[in-house]
């Protein structure tokens, strides 16, 4: 029942997946960081789906190149918010590895998409 464009799209499902892994995860740091690191990660990784979106819509490919920039730039968020988790030992080595690697893996596909809009 995809109607919506961005909804075909690999990183846009990609993007939903790991906002969701990353909302379990946030909902596990201390309550120190509900203001903080939580909420901070959990707006990049959801602004990653939202960027996407908002540029496959009726725009032109200056404009979705920009909203491509911009999910990219949250993934980057995303990554430095899980070194600061792991660091402050909210998460193992294990599940870094994994959401590192999931980040990884997602930002050479919005980098070879953003690449490939003319």
């Amino acid at each position: 029942m995809n109607k919506f464009k961005f909804e075909k799209l690999i990183i846009w499902q990609k993007s939903m997946n790991l906002g969701e892994e990353i909302d379990s995860l946030a909902e596990s740091f201390p309550d120190k960081e509900k203001f903080n690191l939580s909420s901070q990660i959990r707006r990049a990784a959801d602004s990653i789906a939202l960027n996407i979106s908002e540029g496959s819509i009726g725009q032109s490919n200056p404009e979705q190149k920009k909203f491509m920039g911009y999910a990219i730039r949250s993934l980057a968020e995303v990554v430095t918010c899980l070194h600061k988790a792991k660091r402050r030992n909210y998460l193992n080595l294990i599940h870094f590895e994994n959401l590192y690697g999931k980040s990884y893996e997602l930002m050479n596909m919005m980098i070879a998409f953003k690449n490939k809009i003319n």
